[in-house]
């Protein structure tokens, strides 16, 4: 199931493991498994990625960063073949991300012998991609009768939904507030009329998905195989002055 309608589908480069997510998620349809029991392997998949990453198996790595952007995506089309959302499921994807993110950071900080400010300026720029990507994507899902469980705006604790409780949504919106809530901030800062805006082009929107965490983990997981290891901080240093860039075109597309 597409968080878009048809006609509003574009190519996302960072969702490339979609399909194979959909078949993950239907075998487990009439299982005991739930969604977050699937965020908790695409965790483990992510662990064991900085584990190899840590002893320089670096093909190892690439699997694991891809196999954890396959379980990433199946947590969501899981809830949403057996009609479960969850803001709990949806708030502990995202915290498990950003932890796994500055994890990985740290490890590529290690194996290079880099600078720790050069690494949390990466992990910054980095998730200033993905808050970017997730602002105008999100945005478009709410205005063109898309999947709703994520929302543009952050701000109140949400009403639980069937199936969960309060307390839960509760913790880990405290958990996602905490993580995510200065990055939500200079996004809305730098282009706070984006809610505003009915046009987000396929064509645009494929360009903003290389901000998506699982490009980006791509990326990475490529550039280490390829002996470019000390260029990826600086690679996402350098890649995240096309956050301006990108809302500079959404300004002057939705003129």
């Amino acid at each position: 199931m597409s968080k878009l309608p048809k006609e509003h589908q574009f190519l996302d480069l960072s969702d490339y493991g979609r399909p194979v997510a959909r078949i993950i998620a239907n075998s487990l349809k009439h299982s005991d498994f739930t969604p977050i029991h699937v965020t908790v392997t695409f965790i483990i998949a992510g662990l064991v990625a900085i584990v190899c990453l840590l002893n320089q198996y670096y093909w190892a790595t690439l699997f694991f960063l891809v196999l954890k952007s396959i379980l990433d995506a199946a947590d969501g089309e899981l809830a949403r073949i057996k009609n479960t959302p969850s803001y709990t499921g949806r708030y502990f994807d995202s915290v498990a991300d950003i932890i796994l993110n500055l994890f990985i950071l740290v490890a590529i900080w290690y194996v290079t012998s880099g600078s720790w400010f050069l690494m949390a300026l990466a992990f910054f720029g980095l998730q200033l991609q993905g808050t970017l990507y997730n602002y105008y994507y999100v945005i478009l899902r709410n205005t063109k009768a898309g999947d709703t469980t994520s929302r543009i705006f952050e701000k109140e604790i949400p009403k639980a939904l069937d199936g969960e409780t309060q307390s839960s949504v509760n913790f880990f919106f405290a958990l996602y507030s905490m993580l995510y809530g200065v990055f939500d901030t200079i996004i809305y800062a730098l282009d706070r009329k984006a809610e505003e805006s009915n046009r987000f082009p396929n064509w645009f929107m494929t360009a903003v998905s290389t901000f998506g965490l699982g490009f980006q983990l791509l990326v990475i997981g490529c550039m280490l195989v390829l002996g470019l290891r000390d260029y990826i901080i600086p690679f996402f240093i350098g890649y995240s002055f096309f956050i301006l860039i990108f809302i500079v075109i959404r300004r002057i597309i939705n003129r």
